[in-house]
């Protein structure tokens, strides 16, 4: 590949969980297809002795791969899958400007390229690749197993649908041409002033101190991300946040238009608790209908479980790394 970026990796373990003695790590790099240098942590089990199965994992959105996917790597790397948690573009170690913008166009294609990398690996069988997307990335790996056929098995887990939540707001609750229309002439307002300043304003992290009227969600987002649970010192949500105008195409881009056609097998699990529940829920009865390729298909509701409990286990081992295991065997094989 032509100019391919040289990153500038940190060496030092600084996860937001410990290192297993079960499975090596090292980074590594990969471009996509836009030339964007993509950084990612690699995790394989110790003395694998043939080809394996792989997955890529990212996510949640606005966290890098040293925080939840890395967790959901090392812990799939110990159950015998070569993972690799790899940072979006424009965020984390990864490359691309400026800095902390989305794209659904390129965010699928990152997920694109990780199979890419996968694919060509001595020690990996091509045809035994799956996906993991946390959080905003679910949807994201709904959509590049929509695109990609190579994927032949992805988890959505806690999701979001990033154009939907974009466009509509919480819960639907704004989900209006008047809304939408206020929300667009904001954000090109500040294209202007970004223009003048010579610099994007950042959209600001999860908010911190907390308010003592702010949502639950709010609070489940603080509990994880400001504290020493999941903060990370490159975590957009741990600190500045996105730019503000850094979200803005998903208003106008909706992903998931032809999930009812993957014919791959898709696990979406979400906590019966949390907040964003309606996305999967909502997101699953799209993936299937009309689908005549059902019988992979599977929408997994976790009891007394919120949104960020499947980010790391929430303290309860929400996370059902026995499901994931099963899962992937099945389909991965």
């Amino acid at each position: 590949m032509e100019n391919i970026t040289k990153l500038e990796l940190t060496n030092e373990w600084d996860k937001t969980f410990p290192k297993s003695k079960k499975v090596n790590h090292h980074k590594v790099t990969f471009p996509n297809r836009y030339g964007i240098t993509l950084a990612a942590d690699l995790y394989e089990p110790k003395e694998a002795a043939h080809k394996l199965a792989a997955i890529a994992i990212c996510g949640p959105f606005g966290a890098v791969k040293e925080q939840a996917a890395g967790l959901y790597a090392q812990t799939m790397a110990e159950r015998g899958f070569l993972t690799i948690a790899f940072d979006p573009s424009f965020t984390g170690e990864s490359g691309g400007m400026p800095r902390y913008m989305a794209s659904p166009d390129i965010n699928t294609e990152d997920f694109q390229a990780a199979v890419d990398f996968l694919s060509v690996q001595e020690n990996v069988d091509s045809e035994r690749i799956g996906v993991i997307g946390i959080c905003g990335w679910g949807g994201l790996a709904l959509n590049a197993a929509a695109l990609d056929t190579r994927i032949k098995a992805t988890v959505a887990s806690t999701m979001y649908d990033m154009s939907r939540v974009n466009a509509n707001g919480y819960f639907d609750a704004e989900n209006s041409a008047d809304a939408r229309y206020a929300k667009k002439k904001a954000l090109n307002a500040q294209r202007i002033t970004d223009y003048k300043n010579g610099s994007y304003a950042l959209g600001g992290g999860v908010v911190d101190p907390l308010p003592k009227d702010a949502p639950f969600f709010v609070v489940d987002y603080h509990d994880y991300y400001k504290t020493e649970r999941g903060y990370h010192k490159r975590s957009l949500n741990s600190n500045g946040g996105w730019n503000t105008i850094g979200c803005m195409s998903f208003l106008n881009q909706p992903i998931l238009q032809y999930s009812n056609e993957i014919r791959s097998a898709v696990l979406v699990m979400h906590g019966e608790n949390a907040h964003s529940c309606y996305f999967s829920r909502d997101a699953y009865a799209a993936m299937v209908k009309n689908n005549p390729y059902i019988d992979n298909k599977e929408l997994l509701i976790i009891p007394d479980t919120v949104h960020t409990d499947l980010y790391d286990g929430g303290g309860k081992d929400a996370i059902p790394f026995d499901k994931l295991e099963q899962f992937f065997h099945e389909y991965l094989k």
